[in-house]
């Protein structure tokens, strides 16, 4: 038995099923850069990030030396009560690369759902206004609140219900499938009218507290919105009173090329949450926006005894700092269009690439049985992931069809050659049927 076999044996026996989805067996050991060791030597091109929470790479090693100078001096001491260095200066980072041109202040957590929750009480207080939408496959986190602004999974919502009351969900701007099954996109208008209509007749505009906002649907399947939809839904917010909120967890940070993902949208968010890569990988989440709004509630309203921890500020501050200092944000518009170049001319090779979308490294490749009716092909996406695995890259598929292309910042183009190798021969592969022999059951969202 391999190392990994017993690994995952002996895990099977203390973790509990929810805590996982479930792809292929990689038991990892260490990590370095866009490379990942598993327990038995393996090494791997990590496509994933670990979620798009390693933007800055494994070990990075200006981010390790951060965190073991603050464990020397001291480890924690809670901000609830008490005041310490890292978190002024990380407050004042986070203010001065967030988009908008207002004064602003911050909030912290531990992960990005309980930062989308503070959306909620936020925008609840400020408003006094009890409505909150949020959009169909979006996904937002797993505390209740963060949970009841999802709508990507029934594994998320059955069982456990009441969920937390006061949501409504609009259709996302797909600037690649329609409205209710239909293959073509549609218009600005047409995509809004489903919240025009719930205005009009069972949600009042002015019980609307704050729209919550994916600029790319993450693990939607990387979803982009067609142009000028968000400038549109900020002009209808601001003629009703309604706060837009962005969650830029997963694409913030240098993820699509920008500190936030809202600069390549005409829209000013009153509030914005980021968290996976903020901290290089230690649990961090925050929650920037305009003043007045962040300071309408009192204490003890949205704080945590360990949040804003000072090992993770010190981390925060060193992966910030490493990505203007590598300029990471133009690394990651450049190999984007790199790969994208690539995976463009896969749309003319391969019938079973309907879509290849995204900005900066923040990539969905859309595998299809049909191209015309755009049908997803969910089993061809998780058997490419099988075959990548077994070549020595990591990948995933999300939407159950699209798979997620999103690797560190800091992957040399050497290695997205040899990746890109990789998934290339996996679709000829596919197009052979020589990858029928992957058993992909139960894997997957």
């Amino acid at each position: 038995m391999s190392k990994t076999e017993a690994l995952i044996n002996e895990d099977k026996q203390y973790f509990a099923k929810p805590g996982r989805i479930t792809y292929y067996p990689l038991a990892i050991e260490s990590g370095n850069g866009a490379l990942l060791t598993d327990v038995d030597g393996k090494t791997y091109i990590d496509l994933l990030a670990s979620a798009s929470s390693q933007n800055v790479g494994h070990a990075p090693k200006r981010v390790t030396e951060a965190i073991k100078a603050q464990v020397d001096r001291f480890i924690h001491y809670t901000p609830a009560y008490m005041y310490h260095e890292p978190l002024v200066k990380l407050s004042k980072k986070l203010c001065e690369i967030s988009p908008g041109n207002f004064e602003k202040r911050v909030l912290f957590g531990l992960s990005g759902s309980d930062a989308n929750d503070g959306i909620v009480k936020l925008a609840r207080g400020y408003t006094g206004r009890p409505y909150i939408i949020s959009f169909t496959n979006a996904y937002h986190g797993s505390t209740y609140g963060s949970l009841s602004m999802s709508a990507i999974s029934l594994n998320m919502r059955k069982k456990y219900a009441p969920l937390v009351p006061g949501f409504y969900h609009i259709p996302f701007p797909d600037k690649y499938r329609g409205l209710y099954g239909n293959s073509q996109p549609n218009t600005v208008e047409e995509y809004l009218a489903p919240l025009k209509d719930m205005f009009e007749t069972y949600v009042p505009a002015e019980e609307v507290a704050c729209i919550v906002v994916e600029t790319i649907q993450g693990d939607g399947g990387l979803v982009e919105p067609v142009d000028g939809y968000f400038s549109a839904l900020q002009d209808l917010c601001h003629e009703h009173g309604i706060l837009i909120a962005v969650d830029d967890i997963q694409q913030g940070l240098g993820r699509t090329g920008t500190w936030s993902s809202v600069e390549h949208y005409d829209i000013e968010p009153d509030l914005i949450t980021y968290g996976k890569s903020l901290a290089g990988g230690l649990p961090m989440s925050a929650i920037v926006g305009r003043e007045e709004i962040m300071n309408t509630l009192e204490a003890p309203a949205h704080l945590f005894t360990t949040g804003a921890n000072p090992v993770s500020c010190e981390a925060a501050l060193a992966t910030l700092q490493m990505i203007e200092d590598e300029q990471l944000l133009k690394a990651s518009e450049e190999k984007g269009a790199y790969v994208r170049k690539r995976m463009n001319a896969w749309l003319e090779k391969f019938d079973c690439i309907g879509d290849v979308r995204g900005k900066g490294l923040s990539i969905g490749i859309d595998v299809v049985s049909d191209r015309e009716s755009k049908t997803r092909d969910n089993e061809a996406a998780l058997k490419i992931c099988n075959y990548a695995f077994d070549h020595g890259v990591i990948i995933i598929a999300v939407a159950g069809n699209v798979l997620r292309f999103q690797p560190p910042l800091v992957i040399t183009y050497q290695q997205l050659d040899q990746a890109l190798d990789v998934l290339e021969e996996a679709l000829n592969q596919l197009s052979q049927g020589a990858l029928d022999h992957y058993e992909i059951s139960g894997q997957g969202w």
